[in-house]
C-alpha cells in the first residue's frame, strides 16, 4: 500500500519535471533559432554595407581620376594660352612704332591716339563678360576668372569688351600675383589697343607691374607715357602721384 502511494506521488512529479525540461528545451531551441536568424540578417546587412562601401570607393576613385585629368587639362591650357599671350605681346613689341609727327596727318606727340570703332557686344557676349566680372569682384575666384577670360577672348575676338577682358586678365594676374603674365596682358592693351578707353589704365598698371618686379626705370617710363599720351585721364593723375612719391 505504501509503495503504491509513493509511486502515485513520484510519478506526477517526474512528469512535471519532464514537462519543465521540455519547455525549457523548447525555449532554448527558439532562442537559438532567433539568434541564428539574427546572425543571418546581420551577416546579410554587413555584406550589403561592404558592397556599398566598395561602390562608393569606386566612385571616389573615378572622381579623383576625373579631377586629376581636369587639373592637368587646366595646367596645359594655362601653359598654352600664356604662351599665346607672350607670343602676341612680343609680336606687338616687335612692330615699328607709328610716326607721331604732326606733318604726316598722324596725332601729335602728347595726345592720345585717335579712337577707332570697336565691335560692340551682343547680349550673350555682355552676359559672359558680366559673369567674369562677378567672379573677379564678388566671388574672388581668380583661377576660374582667368580660365573664363581666355575662353571669352577666344570666342569674342577684337571686340570692345575683348580689350576690357585683356585688361582684367592683367588685373587678376597682378592680384595673384603672377607679375610676368600681368605685364604681358597690360602690354597688349597698351600697345595693340592704344586707342581704347582702357589703354591709359593699362599703361599705368603696366608701370605698377614694372615697379613690383623691381624694374624701376621701366616703371617711370610707363608713368611718363600715361602723362604725355593721356594727360586728361584719371590714370595720368595716378601716374603723377606715383612719380611724385618716387621723387619725394
Amino acid at each position: 500500500m505504501r509503495k503504491t502511494l509513493m509511486a502515485t506521488v513520484v510519478f506526477p512529479l517526474a512528469l512535471g519535471q519532464a514537462g519543465v525540461t521540455l519547455a525549457q528545451s523548447a525555449q532554448d531551441n527558439q532562442r537559438s533559432a532567433n539568434s541564428s536568424q539574427a546572425t543571418s540578417e546581420l551577416f546579410y546587412m554587413i555584406q550589403q554595407l561592404q558592397g556599398e562601401v566598395r561602390r562608393l570607393q569606386g566612385e571616389v576613385e573615378e572622381q579623383r581620376h576625373l579631377i586629376n585629368r581636369l587639373q592637368q587639362q587646366g595646367r596645359d591650357r594655362y601653359i598654352d594660352l600664356d604662351q599665346r599671350i607672350l607670343d602676341l605681346s612680343e609680336k606687338v613689341a616687335s612692330q615699328p612704332a607709328p610716326d607721331t609727327s604732326v606733318g604726316n596727318g598722324s596725332t601729335a606727340s602728347g595726345s592720345a591716339p585717335a579712337a577707332k570703332e570697336y565691335r560692340q557686344p551682343d547680349a550673350e557676349e555682355r552676359k559672359a563678360y558680366e559673369q567674369i566680372q562677378d567672379l573677379i569682384r564678388n566671388q574672388k575666384q581668380y583661377d576660374e576668372a582667368v580660365s573664363r577670360i581666355y575662353e571669352f577672348i577666344d570666342e569674342y575676338p577684337e571686340g570692345d569688351l575683348t580689350v576690357n577682358a585683356y585688361y582684367w586678365l592683367g588685373e587678376v594676374y597682378l592680384v595673384k600675383p603672377q607679375l610676368e603674365q600681368a605685364k604681358q596682358a597690360f602690354t597688349i592693351v597698351a600697345t595693340r589697343f592704344a586707342d581704347h578707353r582702357k589703354a591709359p589704365d593699362a599703361v599705368y598698371k603696366l608701370g605698377v607691374t614694372h615697379d613690383r618686379l623691381g624694374e624701376k626705370e621701366q616703371a617711370r617710363r610707363s608713368m611718363q607715357t600715361v602723362i604725355e599720351d593721356y594727360p586728361s585721364s584719371s590714370a595720368a593723375d595716378l601716374a603723377r602721384k606715383f612719380l611724385e612719391s618716387q621723387n619725394g
